[in-house]
């Protein structure tokens, strides 16, 4: 919308809105239609933005960190893991290397060995926290070398599971953006069928109109304001519910998640405001055509 069509229909016109009888029904279905959409619209801009967040963190995490197994013989292995540290340091791309203690390990098999189990008297192999840098390095040269040089040591770039989580993450931010469009979608049918409806109800006054010289530009712009405005109100108590119950919903500290943290971080507290704007220009469109087709039947 230009300038001075968002100036037009803020601007209170009294003639315009006389003749444009009020009515309950388009009243109640246009606010109520609206503020259920902008509540909806709130929880899938907020799903697609944490999937985001939460995919790009991983994938971040992914790309920077590895591990190093050295699985030799345990008399073998301190050794081999001084050797494999002096590969490591030597390696462009790499920020930082360093063994895990016994109790990082133990941590690490908890979950799924428990905290009893007496570690100690496994055969477990050393592993080696690898960080790179902004630049990176080269996993293939790196693991041929350590093939060579140091044998039973295996590099892990976290590929095989990071992958398949972070194209899990996109997938819920474009099933979120595809939501919102649904919502837009949904919503510009009902204020079509309410448009419409308001133009049927009062066809005898637009009649009246047409023979007094009224233009049909005249008579749209009268439904264009009421209709618009109503959704942009509508929309705005829709969102404020909407951010409101986002608030509520639990957060798991600074850990994301799917199912936890699924919310608004830092600038994106303002996104929410483009709803109600959105949904003035989907109501603005959706009446214009309403009313375009509806006149046209007049005819």
């Amino acid at each position: 919308m230009s300038k001075g069509t968002t100036r037009r229909l803020l601007a209170a016109d009294a003639q315009s809105d006389r003749i444009v009888p009020p009515s309950r029904i388009t009243t109640y279905l246009t606010f109520f239609a609206a503020a259920a959409m902008a509540f909806l619209a709130v929880f899938a801009l907020a799903l697609a933005l944490t999937a985001g967040r939460v995919a790009d963190r991983w994938s971040d995490d992914a790309s920077q960190s590895a591990t190093l197994r050295i699985s030799g013989a345990t008399d073998q292995r301190e050794a081999q893991t001084e050797a494999a540290l002096g590969i490591l340091q030597e390696t462009p791309g790499i920020a930082s290397s360093r063994p895990l203690s016994a109790e990082e390990q133990a941590a690490l098999l908890a979950p799924w060995l428990g905290t009893d189990l007496p570690l100690g008297d496994l055969p477990l192999p050393q592993l080696i926290e690898v960080i790179a840098d902004e630049t990176g390095y080269d996993s293939d040269a790196l693991q041929q070398r350590l093939t060579d040089e140091v044998p039973g040591a295996v590099l892990d770039d976290h590929s095989r599971w990071s992958a398949p989580v972070v194209d899990a993450a996109h997938g819920l931010r474009r099933l979120g953006l595809i939501s919102l469009l649904l919502i837009g979608g949904t919503m510009a049918a009902m204020i079509m069928l309410a448009a419409r409806a308001a133009l049927a109800a009062n066809a005898q006054v637009i009649e009246v109109l047409r023979l007094v010289g009224a233009q049909d530009r005249f008579v749209t712009r009268a439904f264009e304001r009421r209709l618009t405005l109503r959704a942009f109100i509508g929309s705005g108590a829709g969102m404020v519910l909407g951010v409101l119950a986002v608030m509520l919903l639990p957060s798991s500290g600074d850990v994301d998640g799917f199912l936890t943290d699924i919310g608004f971080r830092g600038i994106d507290w303002l996104t929410p405001l483009l709803v109600p704007i959105l949904t003035a220009v989907v109501a603005f469109g959706a009446t214009w055509l309403a009313a375009r087709q509806k006149l046209t039947e007049f005819s």
